[in-house]
Parts: C-alpha cells; sequence; structure tokens
C-alpha cells in the first residue's frame, strides 16, 4: 500500500538539474542548453534549483539543494562528477539525458549510483513525459497531451516519431519514457512501476531487446493482469541455430519463441510501426477486452468486403445478427439494406439508420465489437452520421471503431469522431488490425491465468532414474543420448514407446527381429549421426530373416561411406508400429538464449521441415495450455475424422504434451529433443523414435532458475490440524481463489478490514482482487488457509465447499533481500494459532527464496498483531514517517 519506489523518479516533488553554466552555452551539451527551456515550457509546480558542479563551495553549502530527482544533461565527461554531487544531496533518484555514452562509464556511472541508493535512469536516455504533472524531463519533443496510455521505447528516434503522430492524431499520455541502452532502470522496473499508476490505463512498448527473461516475464505479467499491453519488437530476423542437433533445434526460431512468451503474459505482439499505432488508438479509447466477432456495419459493400476479408486473414470472426435481432432492425432500413454477413445498409443510409444498426449490435450477444464503415456518397451527410455514432458511443458497452474513407469530404467528420474519444482510422484493415489487438488481448488473459505445478496430476515419473541415467551419460562426457538411451529417458516419464533392441551383428538382428515378430524397422545407432534417413540409415517394414541380414548389411556399409568418423554401435531393431489410422506428429525441446526451455509440437515424419507445421509454448503446460498448443498447428485438422480414419485419442498427445513439459521442468540439463515420428490413432499415442541433447545443469537449476516461467510451487502445500478438531490446507494462493479471497473479506468485521488494509473498504476491487490472486511467485509469495466442509444438501446428498481462512503475504523489496509482509485472518479463526502458522510459513518461503529480512508495518492499535509480532521475535519500534504505525522486522 505504500508509494513505489520509483515514485522519487517519475513522480518528483522536487528537482535539481545539472545542465551547465546559463551565460556560458558554448560549454553546454546539446541537451543540456535544451533541457532547461523544456522544463519551464511544460510548467512543472515543484520547486526546481539548477546547479553548476563547477560553483565553489563545499557539498554542505548544497544541503538544501536536496530533492527527489536530480536531471542531469552535461557532456559526458561531466556526468560522473554530477551523479556522485547528486547523491551526496540526498537526492533519491537521477535521470541522465545524454547520448553516447561507452559502456565502461555507464559501468562507473551505475556504481555510483548503487553507492548512494540511487534509482538512475540513463545514460544515453532521452528522458521521460509526465504530461499529468506537467513534466518534460526529455528530450524527445514537447509535452504530450495528458492521457490514459502509457509508452516506454527503448529508441528514442521511435519515442520522437510516436509524440509527432500522437500531437496530430489527439491522443494523449499518461507517461512516456524513453530508456535507450545501459540504462540502470530497465524496462521491467519502469513496468512494474506504470502497473501501479492509477493514471495508467494502458502500455504500449517498443523494444529491442531483453537480458534478463525472467525479470521482464515477471513484470510484463504483472501489468497485463490489469491493463491491456501492446509490444513492438524489432530484431525478429535472428535464425535457428546452425548447430542444432534435432529437428527442432533447426526449424524453431527465436520470433516464435518470444511471441510464445508474449501469449503467457497476457500481452499482445504487434508486428510493424502502423499497428503499433493502430493498436495505441484502440488503447486511447479505453477499449475492454473482448472476444474475436466483430459486426461490419457499412454503407457500400466494397470496402465491407475488404475488411471482411482482413477479419479472416487476422483469424477473427466475422460476426452475424441473431435471426430475432435481423427481424427486428429490417423494418427500420432502406429497402436495399442486406443484414447477412456484412450489415450493409445500402447507399441511401442516414445517420438515423446507423443508429438504430449500432442500437441493435450493441443488444446482440453474437457480437463482440463493432465496426462502422463510411464511405461518402454524393448528397450524403458524412458529419451527421459521425455525429450519430459519437453519441451512442458511451452507451453501447462494446468496442466501437470507425473507418470514414476518404479526404476532403470527410476530414470534418473524423474531428467529430476523434473529439468523442472514438478511434477512428483511414483504412477498413487498419481498423480490424486494431479490433485484433483488442482481441487478442483476451484470449492471451486466458493464458496468464494458467499457472501450472512443474509436476503434472499423472503418475509420478522415475525422477531418480531419469537423473542418473543424464549423469551416466555426462560422466562418459557424451551430450547425445543414443535412441535407447532416449527411449529409457521417456520410459522414466512414463511416455509409450516402441520396443526397441540393440543389435551388433547380423545375426543378433535376425534373432531379435524373429522374437519381436514380423514386419520390423531396422534403424542406425549412433550419438554422430542427427537425421538417420540422411545417410540411409533407416529401412522400414522389414518381413523376414534374409532381408534382415542384407538390410543390416547394406545400412552399415552405406553409414560407414557416407559418415566414416561416426561412432556407430550397432542397428536398432523394434517391431512396426502398425497404426493403420495413425497420424505422424512430432513434439520437440529447444533451448532459447534468453527464455530457457520451449516446447514445440506439429506435423511430424521425414518430411518434417518441408511441411513447417509447429506452434510453440513455454513450459509448464496444464492440459488447457496443451491443447491450445495442439489446436494453432495446422495439422490439429487431420486429428478428428480425416479421410475414412477415426477420430485420434487426443487426449493421449495432451497427456504426451503434459510429460514432455514433466521433463522440461525436472531435467535441467536437457538441451535439445526430437519425439519423431509421435503416431497417434484411436487407441493412443507411440513414440517411434526420439533424440534427445543434454548439457551440464545451470546452477540453482532446483529452484526452477532455467525456466522463463516460474511453476506454481506446489511443493509449499501443506495439510494442517485445526484446534478443535479438522483440518486445513496451506499452499501457495492461485489466480482462482479470488471469489473465496473476496468473501474472506467481506466477511471481516470492519475493525479487523481496518487493521489489514489501514481505510474503511467494504471489499476488494477488481484489479486489486487480480493484484492479489494473479502473483508473480518468483518476487512475492501469498500463502492461503483453505478449509473444506461437508453440508448435506435439499436432496440428501453431502456437498463439499472451500473457503480461505486466512492469507499471509511477503512482497520482495527492490534490493531483492528484504520483503515486506501482511496477515489476514477470518474473525471466527482468531486465537486459534492459525496466524503464527501462516507468517511461519510465509518465512519460511522467504528463507528458501534467500531474502534475509522481513518487516512490515502494523498500526498501534492492533495489540493482538503486535502481540504475534513479539511472539515471533520480530523487533517493533516507532515508524518516523507515520506515529499511527510501529514497524516491525525479523532477520530471516
Amino acid at each position: 500500500m505504500q508509494a513505489h519506489y520509483l515514485t522519487p523518479l517519475f513522480s518528483p516533488a522536487s528537482m535539481v538539474v545539472f545542465c551547465g553554466k546559463e551565460d556560458q552555452p558554448e560549454s553546454q551539451s546539446s541537451y543540456g542548453r535544451g533541457i532547461r527551456a523544456q522544463l519551464e515550457q511544460g510548467g512543472f509546480s515543484g520547486p526546481v534549483t539548477y546547479l553548476d558542479v563547477c560553483m565553489s563551495g563545499t557539498l554542505s553549502d548544497l544541503a538544501h539543494s536536496r530533492a527527489d530527482l536530480a536531471v542531469i544533461a552535461l557532456p559526458n565527461e561531466e556526468v560522473a562528477f554530477a551523479l556522485e554531487v547528486a547523491g551526496r544531496i540526498q537526492c533519491r533518484a537521477a535521470l541522465v539525458i545524454s547520448a553516447g555514452v561507452a559502456p565502461p562509464l555507464a559501468r562507473e556511472l551505475h556504481a555510483i549510483a548503487r553507492k548512494h541508493g540511487l534509482h538512475l535512469l540513463g545514460p544515453n536516455s532521452l528522458g521521460y513525459q509526465r504530461p499529468r504533472l506537467n513534466l518534460n524531463a526529455s528530450m524527445a519533443g514537447r509535452l504530450a497531451q495528458p492521457g490514459s496510455l502509457a509508452l516506454i521505447s527503448q529508441s528514442g528516434a521511435l519515442t520522437a516519431a510516436i509524440l509527432d503522430w500522437a500531437d496530430k492524431n489527439a491522443v494523449g499520455f499518461s507517461t512516456v519514457v524513453s530508456l535507450g541502452p545501459n540504462t540502470a532502470v530497465d524496462l521491467a522496473q519502469t513496468l512494474d512501476f506504470l502497473a501501479t499508476d492509477p493514471a495508467t490505463q494502458s502500455i504500449v512498448i517498443c523494444m529491442e531487446g531483453i537480458t534478463n527473461a525472467r525479470r521482464f516475464l515477471s513484470a510484463l505479467r504483472g501489468a497485463a493482469n490489469t491493463k491491456p499491453v501492446v509490444v513492438l519488437k524489432a530484431g525478429n530476423a535472428a535464425a535457428a541455430s546452425q548447430a542444432a542437433q534435432t529437428h527442432s533445434g533447426a526449424i524453431v526460431g527465436s520470433g516464435e519463441v518470444f511471441d510464445a512468451a508474449l501469449r503467457r503474459t497476457g500481452a499482445v505482439r504487434v508486428q510493424s510501426f502502423v499497428q503499433l499505432f493502430a493498436a495505441a488508438k484502440c488503447l486511447a479509447s479505453r477499449y475492454r477486452p473482448v472476444g474475436p466477432r466483430l459486426a461490419i456495419v457499412t454503407n457500400g459493400g466494397g470496402p465491407g468486403v475488404l475488411a471482411a476479408d482482413w477479419i479472416d486473414e487476422k483469424k477473427l470472426q466475422l460476426a452475424q445478427l441473431s435471426p430475432a435481432s435481423t427481424q427486428a432492425l429490417t423494418p427500420l432500413l432502406p429497402p436495399h439494406a442486406t443484414l447477412y454477413n456484412l450489415l450493409d445498409l445500402s447507399e441511401e443510409a442516414g445517420a438515423d439508420h446507423f443508429a438504430c444498426a449500432l442500437q441493435t449490435c450493441a443488444h446482440d450477444s453474437q457480437i463482440d465489437g463493432i465496426l462502422v464503415i463510411y464511405s461518402p456518397k454524393p448528397g450524403s451527410d458524412p458529419g451527421a452520421v459521425a455525429q450519430a455514432v459519437a453519441s451512442l458511443y458511451p452507451s453501447l458497452g462494446k468496442p466501437l471503431l470507425t473507418c470514414w474513407m476518404g479526404d476532403a469530404q470527410v476530414g470534418e467528420a473524423r474531428s467529430i469522431l476523434g473529439a468523442a474519444g472514438l478511434a477512428t482510422f483511414r483504412t477498413p484493415e487498419a481498423a480490424v488490425d486494431g479490433f485484433s489487438n483488442i482481441a487478442s488481448f483476451y484470449q492471451n488473459q486466458q493464458l496468464l491465468y494458467q499457472t501450472p505445478p512443474p509436476l503434472s496430476q499423472l503418475a509420478q515419473p522415475d525422477l531418480e532414474g531419469a537423473r542418473l541415467l543424464i549423469e551416466s551419460v555426462l560422466a562418459e562426457r557424451r551430450n547425445v543420448l543414443t535412441e535407447m538411451e532416449s527411449k529409457a529417458l521417456l520410459a522414466a516419464f512414463h511416455i509409450p514407446i516402441t520396443q526397441t533392441i540393440l543389435a551388433r551383428s547380423a545375426g543378433e538382428a535376425i534373432l531379435i527381429a524373429s522374437q519381436l515378430g514380423y514386419p520390423v524397422a531396422l534403424k542406425i545407432d549412433s550419438p554422430d549421426i542427427s537425421h538417420k534417413s540422411d545417410v540411409q540409415g533407416v529401412a522400414l517394414n522389414v518381413l523376414d530373416a534374409a532381408a534382415v541380414r542384407d538390410g543390416y548389411n547394406d545400412m552399415m556399409a552405406n553409414v560407414r561411406r557416407l559418415e566414416p568418423n561416426a561412432c556407430i554401435n550397432g542397428v536398432t531393431i523394434q517391431k512396426m508400429a502398425g497404426k493403420r489410422n495413425g497420424r505422424e506428429l512430432y513434439i520437440g525441446v529447444v533451448t532459447d538464449h534468453l527464455f530457457g526451455p520451449v516446447i514445440s509440437f506439429g506435423a511430424g515424419g521425414t518430411m518434417i521441415e518441408l511441411i513447417n507445421d509447429r506452434a510453440v509454448e513455454l513450459p509448464p503446460l496444464n492440459q488447457f495450455l496443451a491443447r491450445r498448443l495442439i489446436a494453432r498447428v495446422r495439422s490439429a485438422s487431420t486429428l478428428g475424422e480425416w479421410r475414412g480414419a477415426p477420430p485420434v485419442q487426443r487426449e493421449s498427445v495432451e497427456h504426451m504434451l503434459l510429460r514432455v513439459s514433466e521433463m522440461v521442468c525436472e531435467l535441467p540439463q536437457l538441451r535439445e529433443m526430437d519425439i519423431n515420428p509421435l503416431i497417434v490413432d484411436e487407441h493412443g499415442a507411440l513414440v517411434v523414435d526420439a533424440r534427445i541433447v543434454i548439457g551440464a545443469a545451470p546452477p540453482s537449476a532446483h529452484d526452477y532458475d532455467h525456466l522463463a516461467i516460474l511453476p506454481y510451487p506446489s511443493t509449499y502445500t501443506r495439510e494442517w490440524p485445526m484446534r478443535g478438531g479438522g483440518q486445513y490446507t496451506l499452499r501457495p494462493i492461485q489466480p482462482d481463489d479470488a471469489s473465496m479471497l473476496q468473501d474472506l473479506v467481506r466477511g471481516l468485521s470492519e475493525k479487523s478490514r481496518y487493521y489489514r488494509f489501514a481505510s474503511s473498504l467494504r471489499e476488494l476491487s477488481v484489479p486489486m482482487l487480480a493484484r492479489y490472486t494473479l502473483i508473480d511467485y518468483d518476487r512475492e509469495m501469498a500463502l492461503v488457509a483453505v478449509q473444506r466442509t461437508r453440508t448435506l444438501g435439499p436432496d440428501g446428498e453431502f456437498v463439499e465447499a472451500e473457503s480461505i481462512i486466512g492469507v499471509s503475504r511477503y512482497i520482495a523489496n527492490p534490493d531483492r533481500s528484504s520483503c515486506e509482509f501482511s496477515l489476514l485472518v477470518d474473525d471466527r479463526f482468531s486465537g486459534q494459532g492459525l496466524g503464527t502458522r501462516l507468517m511461519l510459513g510465509i518465512m519460511d518461503v522467504a528463507r528458501d527464496k534467500g531474502l534475509s529480512e522481513i518487516d512490515g508495518l502494523v498500526l498501534c492499535k492492533n495489540s493482538g498483531m503486535l502481540k504475534l509480532m513479539a511472539s515471533l521475535d520480530f523487533q517493533i519500534q516507532p515508524y518516523s514517517d507515520d506515529p499511527d504505525f510501529r514497524l516491525c522486522s525479523k532477520t530471516l
């Protein structure tokens, strides 16, 4: 509930500015000459003191200049000294506006900032703007109009271009931040601030790269939890690794991985600068996220068809009126209007006709959003139609986008729509792009709420056996598992595999084939051969002993000729899968240099690269995510009834993906993997071939540090007895606990609510509920005590219900060494030891995460809480900023 730690940087009460000597402009940098004018023209109301690093006197003489923020716009060689001065006069944050600062000097500046506890934006930053505070501490252009949209950009040139576009298109901003390279306050921290900023309703990010995937995704998930976030990322052309040892490693590119990561955060990615502007218009209009069904209301068929084609291209749905709505609307429209597919109101349509159509669409449950396309006709009045649409907009309750086509005749109409806060576009395609961003945000929010554990609810895998197998291979200084070893590793996770036996001679091959039964498949077994078919190392449907002998000898000869340096263990013999209706799929794993392990899925077989049908997802997976992953590939259509073959057992494919997710989570040594082909039919799935590449485990792998998204920490789930009988479950909070948490708060006494929230709120708002339940387990934790009760229902059956009876929570401070706690217990269970158990549990988690201190504020009147803190050996001290509170702290 306290102010964000970056408040002194982005919402300073006072500033000191180092921009050089005003009477010697030749000694100033170009930024120094401009920043004073920008600050004065902006009209910032707080005290601003201009200081010169070359002035005479001592630092004690400058003590009166103490401020929240120091703005430094000096020649590069003077920046370090100015930052040192800012630290000495106890500024809490600093902004260095500069260009061309080399990495060594940037590291020196970061060290100075850390020494003095300064939050440093820069160097090589163009600064930031906060229009509502009349604060323009930037060189990106004049102060933007106030609005609810925030912009974060890692490119100064893009920042200036977007501000120029926004000025012409009447788009306002709550915050504009130009980060630039080498900044200490990075993208993740800025996102974290904007997530809590009440003036910011939506966020646009222009990014070029990240250095810490876990921190970035953590901050993005936190922001997108309550606010729409749209990302434009440059630099997507990085090819797959040329040294990949599996199909998956060769075909999965970094752009796909970034898209998959972004989907899991709930944010939306756009591919072009034009699409970014479309998204910015929609977000500035504060549209709520909705489904994919877009209705088109137009007075001309041609523009409507263009929009419908683009709807199909963007994988949206063209919404249609229900029969009842169609019947009610038809008499109100011109005689030539058509209401099937497009709502073409005809050329005779006027303002009243458009108003009737919009009201009907707004009340139709089959429509998620509305696009109005108007093409001027001779004698028509575009302004009147625009006025009718604008007047209806506040009452519609659905996203409304407009496209007034043309130029000279519709300029006034566009102004009317813009003044009403409507997103208006010049082309139908751009308008559909804008709606696509809203719909994508809605879809990605469903992925955001998925927090799977590292292990699924399926049978427990043999983790110890899997780890022993990997350690034995690494001990031999090998990285590529043989087919036999790969299948043994899969079997440890209960993945169905074909029985495979290694033959080291033609005679052995004949004996094995006879025991397995014909027909059989022969495959070369070598850790040095990635793709067996490339060296004629596969023989299928071998029918008898003579064919086995000849196939074995021919295969060995061909492989030795084509790969003379390969180490050959022999030839594996396995019975043909025999799935007449089987479809060939593949499941792969690659390791991205930023986001870690990635699971890929798609069509399999020998032409996997040519077919190029795949989708990727970040682990961990649950069944919902597995289904979504399957649905995103083209070959998913073959899993139903297909050319006379019955539908496959989809559940077996989902379970296979869950098992692979378990492998990725629990085996940090896993680098690449191919399961290809995976044959699935109506009876289940079977792995025919597999190839696995491993490496040394990264440090702290036991904490799942190799994953970009931390799994649900199910290891902290415990059962505890209740005093007086019964028991409760203590576990980490989950996103779907929101309703139970709301019931807990509503059931509290007014005194308990005041003690916890220091306010008289009666229930949690929707953003607060989202913030409290969808948490990032990497930097915070909330443990809930859940009680199960059984009551007799009206039909005589027992009904089980769950309720939250207590919550403890900590949030890590920016230093990542200490944290702040809170505690809430149901009044009915006060005095039963529940608060003690919740506090001990949350302290154990904080200790496991490497935190060294826990503290929190407790109201002086809350004697029960202070007594509990004393019993847990917390130090209780007066809180200097507010005498009504006590600061309780403990070393972990």
